[in-house]
């Protein structure tokens, strides 16, 4: 069956550049990419620069454009502190549970450390009644002078948003559903969210902190959403921290789902990729301007309800990451002891690394790359970005004069410890989970991941890694690949001795069928329902553990075997103690349009482009451009392979070998 005819844009907002992946559907399919300089103050401003540049100016051009985008508002509003004014409303005796947390400690042994601040000052915690016990009977009814009473309190406080938290409201919604509908009537404008539809799973805090995360970020999101849209003026899907589109009005009201959604496209498009070249297990990291991402794929994208975002536990679905700050805008220094350090601190977007001239003078990664000539002064970036050769020595000269060493010498120091941060990453989502990566292929996205990626491999003892096509943009590329979809979860709490299929089996169709009206409320076809598939899994531990292992739901006995051996793969250990299911999930996705990327016309290999010098060796190195590149062709390392998007170090002792779409296949020479 032919594609139709019309255009699929992916657009991934980062930190320092602004990302788009045009694909044309059609007989014959295309695919262009575009990076733009990022607009951190108003993130709208620089995709509507590059959505010109792409041909869609007017409404007309964007009559049969399909936008899906990737936005870090959520995160960096976060991050930042840029929260809404948000009154958070519990049971009686419960409005401290968001200040008091988990009582534990950032680092294990660290004595003393910086208080954290009260997500929710105490006059905007309100208390009222309503409250539900842990078998599900009522202890409190909630009254119509709780009501009213929570109603005035509202009327002085003038929040912008609220979230309301009762204890066991998983187990019976209705006294959250009657305080949401009573301040629907008094304030409609108001923006509210409930945690039994946010997140309807035990752990007061984590179920707390969520509430509140979606509704002191709703505002901002929804803000910027409207904003994008009244300016493009067409649809728009909004990618999910759990991989999955959603359209932009159901992201506005579910701003919690969206903290890692640039994140999450990339992993998309590498499980895209894995399919096509018949690979699926992978190690990957996504090196930008201002951080690093890091995760492991083993056959399927994994996600978590114990991610992070700042201090905050986020227990909604997300795509299993590490993040650290260590990207090619990370910038190095010398602390008080003497010794060289590099990152957390970027020089972000405005100014960015020295030797793109827009004003930064403090060394960065960039720069050592520059000094070192494994990035060509040639090259040309984003926003007619050119790369000056002398800012970046005269960034990095302040710090080898006072470490005595070369300029040369401290930016290979650079980029060893900035290598040393993204390995100990990626250890930490391999080897400490119980995998070898031998076992694995590293994948290096973003625009300085291919600058690193053999150095980590090494130091991974890994001999093979890709640098997938469209490496420099390929968050956005997964924002084109992903489905429509979300995910739900419900706590059920069941004993492995008292546990009944039939039981079990009934909990997943009532999930089902909630998923289902939800996915039609928020636009979704009966056409598009009809092709959609249902990944159902269940958080499982042994009685008394504090946290559960994700595990595919293949019936009573075999799921409980599966996660008897992930908890030996992950802790080295089983125990013979009684085993329970505490949550169930379900992933409901429209399967869509399916398409393969684009074949590279197999023709004579192209010659090297230029001859560069680079550190560490006696003679120059070749160059090559990877739009020239055909299938088929083999390199040799030393060499550099220069794209629009980014560029790619092959060290010595590697070779590679482009393969039909263009990726280029990296291995280890014995």
């Amino acid at each position: 069956m032919p594609l139709p005819n019309r255009n699929v844009l992916g657009i991934d907002a980062g930190g320092t550049f602004t990302d788009f992946v045009l694909v044309e559907l059609g007989p014959e399919l295309r695919v262009r990419i575009h990076k733009t300089l990022s607009t951190p103050d108003a993130p709208e401003k620089a995709i509507i620069q590059g959505m010109e540049s792409l041909g869609f100016a007017d409404d007309k051009a964007r009559a049969a454009l399909v936008i899906v985008h990737g936005s870090t508002v959520a995160t960096n509003a976060t991050l930042e502190g840029k929260f809404a004014r948000t009154v958070y409303i519990s049971n009686r005796g419960f409005k401290d549970v968001l200040s008091l947390g988990r009582q534990t400690r950032p680092s294990l042994y660290a004595l003393e450390f910086p208080a954290q601040p009260e997500p929710v000052p105490s006059e905007l915690c309100l208390e009222t009644g309503g409250r539900i016990a842990a078998d599900g009977s009522t202890l409190e009814d909630l009254t119509d002078l709780d009501i009213e009473t929570l109603i005035s309190a509202l009327k002085e406080l003038k929040p912008e948003a609220v979230a309301v938290n009762l204890l066991f409201s998983f187990l019976d919604e209705s006294f959250e559903k009657k305080i949401v509908d009573a301040i629907a009537i008094a304030n409609p404008d108001l923006f509210v969210s409930r945690s039994s539809e946010v997140l309807p799973v035990y752990k007061e805090y984590e179920r707390g902190i969520a509430t509140w995360l979606n509704a002191s970020l709703g505002p901002v999101v929804s803000g910027y959403v409207g904003r994008l849209k009244t300016a493009l003026q067409t649809p728009i899907q909004i990618m999910q921290s759990s991989g999955e589109t959603v359209s932009s009005e159901a992201a506005a009201k579910s701003a919690v789902n969206l903290l890692l959604s640039g994140p999450a496209g990339g992993l998309n498009a590498i499980k895209y990729i894995g399919e096509q070249i018949g690979e699926e297990n992978f190690i990957s990291f996504d090196m930008g301007g201002t951080s690093t991402d890091v995760a492991l794929i083993e056959g399927r994208i994994a996600t978590t309800n114990e991610g992070h975002i700042g201090p905050y536990p986020v227990g909604v679905p997300m795509v299993d990451m590490h993040t650290i700050g260590a990207g090619g805008g990370s910038i190095a220094y010398i602390d008080r002891g003497g010794i060289l350090q590099v990152g957390p601190k970027s020089a972000g977007a405005a100014p960015g690394p020295a030797c793109y001239g827009r004003g930064g003078a403090e060394p960065t990664v960039t720069d050592a790359n520059l000094v070192l000539g494994r990035l060509v002064s040639e090259s040309k970036l984003a926003g007619d970005l050119s790369l000056n050769s002398g800012l970046a020595r005269g960034a990095i000269e302040p710090l080898a004069t006072s470490l005595r060493l070369t300029i040369e010498e401290t930016a290979l120091g650079i980029i060893r410890i900035a290598n040393q941060h993204m390995s100990r990453a990626l250890r930490l989502i391999s080897v400490n989970r119980g995998h070898d990566p031998r076992d694995f292929q590293l994948v290096c996205f973003g625009g300085a991941g291919g600058l690193h990626v053999c150095e980590l491999a090494e130091s991974m003892l890994m001999d093979k890694a890709i640098v997938p096509i469209h490496g420099g943009v390929l968050s956005a590329l997964g924002m084109v690949v992903a489905k429509k979809g979300r995910q739900f979860s419900k706590t059920v709490n069941i004993l492995k001795q008292k546990a009944k299929l039939p039981a079990i089996e009934k909990a997943f169709r009532e999930l089902e069928l909630r998923a289902l009206d939800e996915l039609r409320s928020e636009g979704i076809t009966e056409l598009e329902l009809g092709e959609i598939s249902i990944e159902r899994r269940a958080d499982i531990r042994y009685v008394g553990q504090s946290f559960t292992l994700s595990v595919a739901w293949q019936g009573l006995e075999q799921t409980f075997a599966k996660f008897a051996s992930l908890h030996q793969q992950r802790y080295g250990y089983q125990l013979d103690a009684h085993t329970e299911i505490v949550n169930i999930q379900i992933k409901p996705k429209v399967l869509g349009e399916q398409f393969d990327l684009p074949t590279l016309k197999i023709s004579k290999p192209c010659n090297v482009s230029s001859n560069v010098k680079v550190y560490g060796y006696e003679n120059n190195v070749a160059c090559y451009v990877r739009s020239d590149l055909s299938a088929g062709q083999k390199l040799q390392g030393p060499c550099i392979v220069k794209e629009y998007s980014a560029t790619t170090y092959l060290a010595e002792h590697w070779c590679a070998r482009v393969d039909e779409f263009g990726n280029i296949c990296l291995k280890r020479k014995n």
